[in-house]
């Protein structure tokens, strides 16, 4: 790896992680299509430390007031009834399920899911998916309406998104449209949701990047400059994401992702491009 191809990975990542088309999709097929090899699951794990960077930022004051409201909550019954204390436990709920898949499919994740038919079959999939639930949703509930039982439904499809392909935020959002959210609602607690995940997996592949860096595959150099990167653009990310939604509808990702799965089909089955380029 070079300062140009991690520099535009940390691009793609930080573009890509927030929006619901799926950076992991981005990540595997942009190197292959530009001839680079893959860089593997721990690279694009770790630069998404620069994507977490991005999201505690944004909702710095968020963050601090549910941090406050859940660290008095056991103590404090007026605490306890806030939203804030109710997001804190939410969000600590909503993790369980992709801590737990994650640590089951770590070898799959890695290995045979990373393969490009997959990814092009879980982009048209969740666009499906995504299509229903704006077409069939109430887009009128609210954070403050928000259940535990959502919080961990809405979790739970945070663990498909494991799936390469399927995108974190997009399965977040699906989950949260599905459950009657207000679409700006569903972004802001499914980038909530994120910090945690994100967290987790980039210190958790903190042991494989080592390992590639003491291999010489890639410096820690680029994996520094990777990270930067993605953190810049993943707030411009989030912040236009947030103004999109409060008047349109996630329809645009919907063809998007219809549209990318099927060139990558297109260039599979043509031999353009081979499942573990």
């Amino acid at each position: 790896m070079d300062s140009t191809q991690a520099v535009v990975q940390g691009l793609v990542e930080g573009l890509t992680e927030f929006l619901p088309i799926s950076s992991t999709a981005h990540l595997r097929l942009v190197p292959a299509l530009l001839g680079w090899p893959d860089t593997g699951a721990a690279f694009g794990a770790v630069i998404q430390l620069g994507a977490l960077v991005a999201v505690i930022l944004y909702f710095a004051r968020d963050l601090l007031g549910i941090t406050v409201a859940t660290v008095k909550a056991p103590f404090n019954p007026e605490a306890r009834a806030s939203l804030d204390a109710r997001l804190g436990l939410f969000v600590i709920v909503g993790t369980i399920p992709v801590g737990v898949a994650g640590l089951l499919l770590k070898h799959q994740i890695e290995g045979d899911l990373r393969s490009l038919w997959v990814i092009a079959c879980a982009l048209i999939g969740l666009a499906l998916v995504l299509l229903w639930a704006e077409r069939s949703a109430r887009h009128t509930r609210t954070l403050a309406e928000l259940r535990l039982t959502d919080a961990f439904i809405i979790g739970c499809a945070q663990a498909v998104a494991l799936m390469p392909g399927a995108s974190r935020s997009g399965v977040t959002l699906t989950a949260a449209l599905l459950l009657g959210m207000r679409r700006d609602d569903a972004a802001r607690f499914s980038f909530l949701l994120s910090i945690p995940a994100l967290g987790a997996a980039g210190v958790f592949e903190l042991g494989d990047l080592r390992r590639a860096i003491d291999a010489g595959v890639l410096s820690t150099s680029h994996a520094i400059l990777g990270i930067a990167v993605a953190c810049v653009s993943a707030l411009v990310a989030i912040a236009w994401l947030m103004r999109f939604l409060r008047t349109r509808s996630t329809l645009i990702f919907v063809g998007y992702r219809i549209v990318l799965g099927l060139v990558l089909i297109a260039l599979l089955a043509t031999g353009h491009l081979t499942a573990f380029d």
